[in-house]
């Protein structure tokens, strides 16, 4: 049975596409069978993999709201063994306006993966960069959540309501629900900054920090263009080094120390609970923590909006595309 993984985070442009297609690929090229579900109406998974998804008959979209759809029908190989997708278009920004009068609309999601949880080892969710009502889908159908987190500044400020988003969610949605790991992304070691965030981020998150840093790369920006993993298009390059040495990790395979996801780590009170955190402190000054709205206790808390400053379409790219070459240094 599968070990189904969301990848979430509010704020845009900090990897999560990049890293569900290249992970899901990585672990594919492990030997499991991999399930990508495109949970964002942006497509970006689907094209980062060579699909249209404007000419895609059936998606996830159709998949949520009409029961005649079997999960077979909106899936889709890919040209990576053992990888298959289900794609998504700019039809499923209308799933949540529909889902709201449905009852048991948190669990639209989990209720259509549960009849292909058998094909897969790993299904990995591609979230959008929002705490709306299809990322809570995404988690209440998840045995796991992975964060990835841009290292910079603005990045870390939105952690404290992810994590309470998360702590919601488990305690009244899916109460298996687990903090898997936090994957450090685009990060840049000849930079002071890139140093500074990263320490900030272990020194906040510790032991939920996987080991794995990805590194910034052009590679990332140049991957998606040719419908390609970057284990494909630049095999050799330290993007695709760090992404095998991530999927090694996330099965356990590193030392006897590492845990497989799907081991599980609840998410610790002092990081959830809106409150603010030391991750939302500015990196070069020790006061001045950006703190969040105290919690209320109604059911619509759960659904956030997301960061003001997110701007989704094409971010990761566009983030990705500031690296100069393969030249990086290591953490």
């Amino acid at each position: 049975m599968a070990n189904i993984i969301s990848l979430a985070n509010q704020k845009g442009g900090v990897g999560k596409t990049t890293t569900t297609i290249n992970l899901g690929a990585s672990i594919a090229e492990l030997g499991k069978r991999v399930l990508l579900v495109d949970f964002d109406p942006q497509g970006a998974l689907s094209v980062g993999l060579g699909i249209n998804p404007m000419t895609v008959d059936l998606t996830v979209y159709n998949l949520l709201l009409d029961r005649d759809v079997e999960p077979e029908q909106a899936i889709l190989k890919t040209q990576i063994p053992d990888l298959e997708i289900m794609p998504s278009n700019i039809d499923l920004s209308a799933a949540e306006i529909v889902l709201v009068s449905e009852v048991a609309r948190e669990q639209a999601l989990k209720r259509a993966l549960n009849k292909v949880r058998n094909r897969y080892d790993y299904i990995l969710i591609d979230c959008p960069p929002s705490l709306g009502l299809l990322t809570v889908n995404a988690l209440t159908a998840s045995d796991g959540v992975i964060i990835p987190l841009e290292c910079e500044y603005f990045a870390l400020r939105g952690m404290a309501l992810l994590m309470d988003t998360v702590e919601k969610v488990r305690d009244r949605l899916n109460p298996d629900l687990r903090l898997e790991g936090i994957i450090p992304t685009m990060y840049d070691g000849r930079t002071l900054h890139g140093r500074e965030v990263l320490e900030r981020v272990r020194s906040a998150f510790g032991e939920f920090l996987y080991k794995t840093v990805i590194r910034r790369t052009i590679r990332f920006a140049e991957a998606p263009v040719a419908g390609e993993s970057i284990l494909s298009y630049a095999a050799e390059s330290k993007g695709a080094d760090d992404y095998r040495a991530l999927a090694k990790e996330v099965l356990g395979l590193v030392d006897e120390e590492s845990q497989p996801a799907g081991s599980g780590r609840v998410v610790p009170d002092d990081i959830g609970g809106g409150g603010s955190s030391a991750a939302e402190q500015s990196p070069s000054a020790s006061g001045g923590a950006a703190g969040t709205p105290e919690s209320r206790e109604s059911d619509t808390e759960i659904y956030r909006q997301g960061d003001e400053g997110t701007r989704p379409q094409n971010g990761e790219r566009e983030a990705a595309s500031r690296g100069e070459g393969d030249v990086l240094l290591h953490p």
